[in-house]
């Protein structure tokens, strides 16, 4: 008895698993579907927002556009309608919906009527349906309209049937999302009378709309793609709901037919009346191969030339992998709510059915509730159909093994027939029919089962040397070898085939994985090309070519590998019609056959983005089905991540550009600020002086031109800060290093800023052998003066700075310790970007460069920088710079030319923060 093994579908199981798991409550979202403006969307959805009100549900009206339709204005009487949120946008006021009020509100339903809206830009979102979600998320329920040209993926098939381009789109994600879809329909010459009734623009709108959207035409077309996007969106939710069930049966919404195709040139008959039946019936039509381990080469041609021809009468081909014929059937018509399984009229003998089995009769036996349709095949076809099917290349050299194979196990038997029962001398012969199972296929493991039988009975049972068997346990144990081995045979050779299809899709799998890891490392358009160009090379053993459109849409070659780059000139025609037709064409096609190389269009989101051309090593044997969906699935991803990088690229130019205009707006915000202070100051003096100079006692006249002189030298610190900024990060800035003692530097610094300190204590703590820094003095110095002084503007006149300096792994550490009220928690970092300035006493003096600067400068010496409060108050500013090993070559004066250079304007950068 055969034991049936019937395993649940691994994706039904997840699905339902995701659908009993807890989930947070989300509001349920209803969207009423139309195919254009005026079919009564906002009407029914009003209509059936008064029944859930009359039935106890919270409902309130957050947007409604009726178009001062006196029918539709009726229906929200008696509704709570919120109060709309008005927005001013350049001298007009808007009509938008306050979120926050709804959420506020928390009504149980909530009517949101226009979800294409694109809001007005002051508002938290761009789209009306981000709104949506987002009361959606707070668990209100949501009822919304939608017209069939807003939904993202159709907006081009309208645009192209209309004429007209519609700008407001909602992607299709929200569709899906959508719990309940209904469709709001009325027959075109309904609409039109409606129309030119004015129930749906007023008079003066009505004659341009019907000239121009609405015409008839448009508008069957856009009721057959509403109906359609309806039909296929309730069908997702049939699917959906049949795999959350674990359902084995189908449910018969709509006609689904499964036609199997075979080796047999009967198939082609067979898929021609599948597809009258689909045709019949307007249904959906797939087309299933199934892949068997040791199928021959003529069978898997003739399997191929059926699977195009399916193609090309509209089926969905696909091919299977699996020793169960039937069980494999069976289980992809489950998962496809398949209806009729449409099968040709089996052409075997009986006798070799009966040997073998039938897989006509076993399917019947099995199919259950679904339909299973036998046809037969042209009369004539049926003597090439075996004569295709039957001939295979016979190989006689496993043949000879398996008989040398028992030959031997002969021999060992007659050596070991003296010194053991006859019965053990079947093991002798059972391990050869093993050995020979596992290593050849079926022909030779018969043959081996059957010689080891008969060699048994003919040499090792009495009488000898015939094959007459007077002991009945002997014909028992004869009859026992000869089952076990063929048993056995059979089960090696199905393990066999097992592992041969597992080790097939082992390399497709991971082929797969491979170029998915490869193109995930990859970060541009063209190191992506030349991965997938190496990849599907290698894989298909071919010249391949990648072409990307350049600025004006012609296809350029980006990677290849191979020589076919060189000879593409003559067919580029062939790669732009692919690119330009979104189509396979080329070698092993229906388009464009004569073509040397195979043409695949890298497609993503529904725009193309280039071409991929893979050239055959070996053009007489064209692609099979299994290789074809390969080539397709590694150009998908080839595509995937080309767009992925596209928007990666984008998102970084994004992020530049915001970057920019936020350095470009904190420049004009702060310089303006700080340019017009003393511009200010100096303009008010020098008009005093001017206006009334005999008015002015000389001490007055001084202290206007010491105020100028200030504000002047003012200005002239935050020119020259701006210039030494963008002198730092210029491109080809280099360093002026020499030798010098920190000591000196930190000398330098306070000397220089003795003024600005005092009368604050200032403590150095400086060992004596640190080694020499090899650095840019100036630089440096300016670094510590610009950290003193910040010291000494944001501190007590009382309060103690420290600068200390210690030995750190690979370099020395040099510290600028205050007592003043420290940093901001959380502005440690922000206070080393160019123009952030934070006080803790409001201060707002300064371009907010001189740290950025200082942080600048201690990175191009190869050091790092960082700022943190004490604990017992006060801040601590720290910075590293790298020792040299080398010892400097007759070090001297290095103290003279910092001391020089401390005065030289060139290499002062004055703190202005």
């Amino acid at each position: 008895m055969r034991v049936t093994e019937s395993r649940p579908d691994p994706d039904a199981l997840l699905t339902r698993a995701q659908a009993e798991e807890p989930q947070p409550r989300h509001g349920r979202l209803k969207v009423f579907f139309g195919m254009c403006a005026g079919v009564g969307k906002t009407y029914a959805m009003l209509q059936e927002a008064r029944e859930r009100r009359q039935s106890g549900t919270d409902v309130l009206a957050g947007y409604i556009e009726t178009h001062k339709r006196t029918e539709t204005d009726a229906l929200k009487v008696g509704l709570e309608e919120l109060p709309p949120l008005w927005v001013d946008y350049r001298g007009v006021r808007l009509r938008e919906l306050d979120l926050d009020a709804v959420l506020a509100r928390r009504p149980g339903l909530v009517l949101v009527d226009e979800l294409a809206h694109t809001n007005a830009e002051s508002l938290r979102h761009a789209k009306r349906y981000q709104d949506v979600l987002e009361i959606l998320d707070a668990g209100i329920d949501v009822y919304t309209t939608v017209n069939v040209q807003h939904i993202e993926s159709l907006n081009d098939v309208v645009a192209q049937i209309t004429g007209v381009s519609v700008n407001e789109t909602v992607p299709d994600s929200m569709i899906e999302r959508a719990d309940e879809i209904e469709l709001v329909d009325i027959p075109p010459d309904d609409l039109l009378e409606r129309l030119r009734e004015g129930k749906v623009y007023v008079a003066d709108q009505v004659q341009r709309a019907v000239q121009q959207f609405f015409r008839r035409e448009n508008l069957v077309a856009l009721r057959e793609l509403a109906l359609r996007e309806t039909a296929a969106r309730v069908g997702e939710q049939v699917r959906v709901e049949r795999a959350g069930r674990g359902e084995t049966r189908p449910w018969a919404t709509s006609e689904r037919i499964l036609v199997c195709v075979g080796p047999s040139p009967l198939s082609a008959r067979v898929i021609r009346i599948a597809r009258r039946m689909a045709a019949a019936v307007q249904a959906e039509w797939l087309a299933v191969s199934i892949e068997t381990p040791g199928q021959s080469e003529i069978a898997t041609a003739q399997v191929r030339r059926n699977l195009k021809l399916a193609e090309r009468l509209g089926a969905e081909p696909t091919v299977l992998s699996g020793d169960r014929v039937v069980d494999e059937i069976l289980a992809y018509a489950v998962r496809h709510n398949v209806t009729k399984i449409v099968v040709g009229k089996p052409t075997l003998p009986r006798w070799r059915e009966w040997l073998r089995g039938s897989i006509v009769d076993e399917l019947i036996r099995r199919s259950g509730e679904i339909d299973v349709h036998v046809v037969k095949g042209e009369p004539e076809d049926v003597v090439a159909a075996r004569a295709s099917t039957d001939r295979r290349q016979v190989d006689w050299k496993a043949y000879a093994a398996a008989t040398g194979v028992i030959a031997v196990c002969t021999i060992l038997a007659a050596i070991a027939g003296p010194y053991v029962p006859t019965v053990n001398l079947t093991m002798i012969f059972l391990a050869g029919v093993v050995f020979v199972a596992t290593r050849y296929t079926v022909g030779p493991s018969v043959l081996g089962s059957v010689l080891a039988a008969f060699l048994f009975n003919f040499l090792f049972t009495e009488p000898y040397y015939t094959f007459v068997i007077h002991d009945p346990t002997l014909f028992i144990t004869f009859i026992a070898l000869l089952v076990t081995a063929l048993v056995v045979s059979g089960l090696a050779q199905r393990v066999r085939r097992q592992a041969q299809g597992m080790r097939t899709r082992y390399h497709r799998t991971f082929a797969l994985y491979f170029m998915s890891r490869q193109l995930a490392a990859a970060a541009s358009a063209d190191s992506l090309a030349r991965v997938a160009a190496k990849h599907v090379a290698d894989v298909f053993q071919g010249d391949t070519v990648i072409l990307i459109p350049d600025s004006l849409g012609h296809l350029a070659a980006v990677a290849q590998s191979g020589e076919f780059a060189a000879e593409l000139t003559n067919e580029r025609t062939a790669a732009q019609w692919v690119f330009e037709h979104r189509q396979w064409a080329g070698w092993s096609t229906e388009t464009l056959p004569a073509s040397q190389a195979i043409y695949l269009p890298l497609i993503a989101s529904g725009k193309p983005l280039g071409v991929l051309a893979m050239r055959p090593r070996r053009p007489e044997s064209p692609l099979e089905p299994d290789q074809r969906h390969m080539l397709e699935t590694f150009a998908t991803q080839l595509a995937i991540a080309m767009e992925r990088a596209a928007f990666a690229s984008e998102a970084e130019v994004a992020r530049r550009e915001a970057e920019t205009e936020h350095v470009r707006s904190s420049l004009l915000s702060c310089v303006s600020h700080d340019l017009r202070t003393p511009l200010a100051a100096i303009a008010g003096a020098a008009s005093t002086l001017v206006d009334d100079p005999a008015q002015l006692t000389g001490t007055a006249r001084r202290e206007l031109a010491q105020s100028i002189a200030e504000e002047a030298g003012r200005l002239n610190q935050l020119v020259g800060k701006l210039l030494d900024m963008t002198r730092l990060e210029a491109a080809g800035f280099r360093l002026q290093k020499d030798w010098y003692p920190l000591d000196e530097l930190v000398g330098a610094a306070l000397t220089r800023l003795s003024s600005a300190l005092h009368p604050r204590p200032v403590t150095t703590d400086i060992p004596g052998d640190l080694p020499l820094l090899q650095v840019d003095g100036p630089l440096i110095e300016e670094v510590l003066g610009n950290l003193l002084e910040n010291a000494a503007r944001y501190t007590p006149s009382d309060s103690t700075v420290t600068v200390r300096a210690s030995s750190a792994t690979n370099g020395i550490l040099v510290e600028v310790m205050d007592e003043g009220p420290g940093l901001q928690p959380g502005t440690e970092k922000d206070i080393f970007r160019r123009f952030v300035r934070h006080r803790p006493s409001g201060d707002r003096s300064g371009s907010g460069l001189g740290l950025a600067i200082c942080e600048a400068v201690v990175r191009l010496h190869g050091g790092q920088m960082g700022a943190e409060n004490r604990l017992g108050g006060g801040a601590r500013f720290w910075f590293t710079l790298p020792v040299t090993p080398e010892t400097p070559p007759g070090f001297s004066g290095a103290s003279d030319s910092a001391a020089a250079d401390q005065t030289s304007p060139t290499s002062t950068l004055e703190t202005m923060m």
